[in-house]
């Protein structure tokens, strides 16, 4: 079996957990107030804004017969740079105090899902960072175009509320082909079972930080 595949399997369990967070289940039925979006968004601005961070630690770490994972690495990385202002700005479509956020203080579930993924990084593996790629990406194609489909009809917010989502509904079905492909190709058994440790952790401290948006 291909390790992408092992990796699904392995964390099924844990990924059930997330979607079954209330403010997921709420928002793909189109039942969610605009503060507790708002409130998404504001968690979302605060560990989006570490992806590219957590991207040049990884792969400030990766051995020299893993260059090839570096490679992977520079891709993800202008991807992923700027991400964190365009979640800023749906906040500012939506009415919300750009300038708040910004000085805000993380929630616990989302500091501990960053801080987690800096220490795998730093104490197991730089691979581990393609566990929380894992939950997140795959996350995004399951429900960012769906849900946000169904807040907009809802709370008849304007479409430039919903740059993240839509962005990440769409783009991250190529993300997760490569994702898939690049997994595929990872043979070393200590960099595997880092990656499957840490996405399972973070899909329970993701699922954490839904369960603590305010209803």
């Amino acid at each position: 079996m291909a390790f992408f595949e092992q990796l699904c399997q392995q964390t099924s369990t844990e990924q059930n957990y997330l979607l079954a967070a209330p403010a997921i289940t709420d928002a793909l039925n189109g039942t969610i107030s605009v503060e507790r979006y708002v409130a998404f968004l504001t968690q979302a601005y605060h560990h989006v804004k570490h992806t590219v961070p957590l991207l040049m630690a990884a792969g400030a770490r990766m051995a020299d017969h893993e260059e090839w994972l570096r490679a992977a690495i520079v891709e993800y990385i202008d991807e992923e740079y700027g991400h964190h202002e365009w979640i800023l700005n749906d906040i500012k479509a939506c009415g919300g105090d750009v300038e708040a956020v910004r000085k805000s203080q993380p929630h616990a579930t989302t500091e501990l899902m960053i801080s987690f993924v800096y220490d795998q990084i730093n104490r197991s593996h730089p691979a581990s960072f393609f566990g929380m790629a894992h939950v997140l990406e795959g996350t995004s194609v399951a429900l960012a175009s769906q849900a946000a489909a169904q807040i907009q009809q809802q709370l008849g917010l304007p479409k430039g509320a919903f740059t993240y989502l839509n962005s990440h509904g769409a783009l991250d079905q190529d993300h997760v082909a490569f994702f898939a492909d690049l997994m595929n190709k990872l043979t070393d058994p200590v960099a595997q079972k880092a990656i499957v440790h840490t996405a399972k952790r973070v899909y329970q401290l993701y699922g954490d930080m839904f369960r603590a948006l305010p209803q």
